[in-house]
């Protein structure tokens, strides 16, 4: 076994051609730990293992038992031990690797390996006899938003990836595949490579390709090539119900069907979009469509000099977005990442631990870079043949060419190891390990993410920025935003670093975020995402119609999930035993995770 995890020794590992790049990471992460080198055991001040509410000790073992007859012991673990948050490659399945809360939140009290469909309906069936809350997840790298923790303290986390980790299908002849939760975009893109199949079929991949496919879809999480909204590129779901059952989605539910991964809606209403960000079922199959290689690709870097070029800029993305002579979802970045981005600690730059670094500073060591002095940093890919990549890069070039000081950098100098081929991977299909060189921007790096999501227009742009800075600057957070851009909306991902072993540091992210959410929602402007402490925030904002939609995601949560069992709390969605208690998480509730116990139900 390597000193990194490498595919295909474990599921969750690093392709092979990673494997320096991932060892450089791991040490630069470890040097930042405020035990440097060690991987600190987190010790744990309250009862061990953490129970949920309802659940007694005596009534937790005898389920315990229950399950290691049910699915073998050694697919059963309790969470007695000190916790340890490892890194990427290494995260744990058991809590927030990147809490912003106290430790104590958010802590699994055992994690259960199924191996099959079957083995994740017998876990589900459990569940509703013993009721106790489960909470699935295929991979759990969504770091920055919760990772692998359960939103109620004590559940019992359904570890998917594990073992349920097959590639069941790729066709060559419609571009499509078929995986499992723990099928990773590092994992599909290798067998691609393997079976010969590189030249014909791309992956849309995320910044860093060692989460789920089906993770990242059913969260709606983005790639950067034309096919970068991974919900709308799927094809055809397998659900196990809360209750046990399983169904099959679109034309999945035609016996012998052959075009479930070809055509997403079958006959009849379309269900697939309540098992995307929700607690309504486990997702243990799922469709994507890949990407045909479109005859080549040239990624670009443009840099523009001053803040206020923002607003003009996005003025001059939204037509050549919308009319796809910019093809990908790009992002235009600003400078602090761009500097963060090195890997290098703040420190190196400036000494105080408090406090913003200052701007002439960052533009001084951005000026030292290959890329050079810069505000706004873009970076785009076209695709095609040569002769139709050079007529939409004169478009594009003319286009920016009206903002003053606008600079295309010759990224043909740029040395190997220089962010843009990151980036240039990425939007090429080929997945990477370098994105999250900007937690080591301070000690115990971790990180948690404001989303918003606006049209792409220069005065929305402006004003997310304006909002967001400003709360930085209160709070005393250094600020990376980046804008993603779709084709008629874009996403506002502003990155809070923080020390994840400061609680005066926590509590200055956690309060920041909570001021974004408010402000953003103010203007008419939502999340798309968020960390598992903000989801009860941010559901209450989509509020229309005196909270409309969150009644109707109640009536299906109880009707789908009568013991509510499945996730409880998941994108602010709390099954009946748990409403009335307390248990949503909001800025006057300070940062305990728990209500007041649950009601009792019927077995």
């Amino acid at each position: 076994m390597s000193d990194v995890p490498t595919l295909p020794e474990t599921h969750s590992g690093i392709p092979v051609y990673l494997l320096d790049k991932a060892r450089a990471t791991k040490t630069a992460v470890y040097n930042l730990k405020s035990n440097a080198g060690a991987d600190t055991a987190i010790p744990r001040r309250r009862e061990v293992p953490a129970l949920p509410q309802g659940v007694t000790a005596e009534a937790f073992q005898a389920a315990m038992a229950d399950l290691r007859t049910l699915l073998g012991a050694e697919h059963v673990e309790v969470i007695d031990q000190a916790l340890r948050d490892g890194w990427y490659m290494e995260h744990p399945n058991t809590h927030d690797m990147m809490t912003i809360l106290d430790d104590e939140e958010f802590v699994a009290s055992a994690v259960v390996y199924p191996g099959s469909t079957e083995d994740v309906q017998t876990v589900v069936r459990w569940a509703n006899k013993h009721l106790v809350p489960i909470f699935p997840i295929s991979m759990g790298r969504n770091l920055g938003y919760g990772g692998a923790a359960p939103r109620v303290r004590g559940s019992v986390v359904v570890d998917l990836g594990r073992r349920m980790r097959q590639i069941l299908d790729i066709s060559a002849e419609d571009f499509t595949c078929l995986v499992e939760p723990g099928v990773s975009f590092y994992a599909l893109h290798d067998e691609i490579q393997a079976r010969g199949l590189g030249d014909q079929l791309w992956v849309d991949v995320p910044d860093l390709g060692g989460g789920s496919v089906i993770g990242n879809t059913v969260d709606r999480g983005v790639g950067y090539t034309p096919y970068g909204d991974h919900w709308a590129t799927h094809s055809g779901l397998e659900v196990v119900l809360p209750t046990g059952e399983v169904v099959r989605t679109g034309m999945g539910a035609l016996p012998g069907n052959n075009t479930w991964q070809a055509f997403p809606y079958g006959f009849g209403p379309y269900s697939d979009g309540i098992f995307s960000q929700s607690n309504f079922g486990i997702v243990t199959k799922m469709g994507m469509t890949l990407m045909p290689n479109p005859g080549g690709h040239e990624s670009f870097l443009y840099t523009f000099q001053r803040e206020d070029d923002l607003a003009q800029l996005i003025e001059i993305i939204r037509p050549l977005r919308i009319r796809n002579i910019l093809e990908n979802v790009a992002q235009l970045r600003h400078v602090t990442q761009s500097v963060a981005v090195r890997g290098q600690p703040r420190s190196d730059y400036y000494e105080p631990v408090d406090g913003l670094v200052p701007d002439d500073i960052i533009h001084a060591e951005a000026a030292k870079t290959p890329t050079g002095d810069h505000t706004w940093a873009y970076y785009g890919t076209t695709y095609g043949p040569p002769e139709a990549r050079a007529v939409k890069l004169a478009a594009v070039d003319a286009a920016f060419r009206q903002i003053p000081g606008c600079r295309k950098i010759d990224t043909s100098t740029f040395p190997a190891d220089e962010y843009f081929w990151s980036r240039d991977k990425i939007a090429s299909g080929t997945p990477d390990l370098h994105e999250l060189r900007w937690c080591q921007w301070v000690p115990n790096g971790s990180h948690i993410a404001f989303s918003p999501v606006s049209p792409i227009r220069g005065k929305d742009a402006a004003a997310l920025n304006e909002l967001a800075r400003k709360r930085h600057e209160e709070h005393g957070i250094d600020y990376f935003p980046a804008f993603c851009v779709g084709l008629r909306e874009m996403h506002l991902i502003v990155e809070i670093v923080f020390d994840r072993t400061s609680a005066p540091k926590k509590a200055a992210a956690l309060a920041c975020l909570r001021d974004m959410v408010d402000d953003a929602a103010a203007l008419g402007y939502g999340e798309y995402r968020t960390h598992l402490a903000l989801m009860d925030q941010v559901a209450g904002t989509y509020s229309w119609n005196d909270n409309a939609l969150m009644k109707m995601h109640e009536q299906l949560k109880d009707t789908l999930d009568p013991n509510g069992i499945l996730a409880p709390g998941r994108c602010g969605i709390w099954p009946k035993r748990y409403r009335g208690r307390g248990w949503e998480m909001t800025r006057a509730s300070g940062t305990s995770s728990e209500g007041q116990g649950v009601e009792a139900a019927q077995k």
